[in-house]
């Protein structure tokens, strides 16, 4: 499939609707609270802010249990074009990438570390 923008928003959003759907009840509540925004890579200024530039997914703001004592919302942005260029232009391990960053990304949200994550095999 060549690269098309709307496609690659459409499949993502199905993915991350069905890894929510999937969720224990309660995380699930927690989870679709979260704002998931997709944009093609990390801009300048989050590369500025030491993002690299073929990350695939971020999570920013309070970790869940600090929600409440900041005064910014936390989100999930997936870096749909990274995430596209990672599965070889593949459909299917396409949407299997998204799922495997999401869940990272919301780990991150639930105060898990890098290597809690890598445990997890949400690497």
């Amino acid at each position: 499939m060549r690269f098309d923008w709307e496609k690659l928003q459409s499949l993502a959003l199905a993915e991350v609707n069905a890894t929510l759907a999937a969720l224990p009840l309660p995380l699930r509540e927690k989870a679709r609270k979260l704002p998931v925004t997709f944009e093609r890579q990390p801009n300048r200024a989050l590369q500025a802010d030491g993002i690299e530039s073929d990350t695939l997914g971020l999570f920013v703001g309070p970790e869940f249990a600090d929600e409440e004592s900041v005064p910014l919302p936390p989100q999930i942005i997936l870096f749909l074009e990274n995430i596209w260029e990672l599965a070889e232009r593949n459909e299917k391990t396409f949407c299997d990438e998204v799922h495997t960053t999401f869940l990272h990304e919301l780990g991150h949200y639930l105060g898990l570390d890098e290597d809690e994550l890598s445990e997890r095999g949400l690497e």
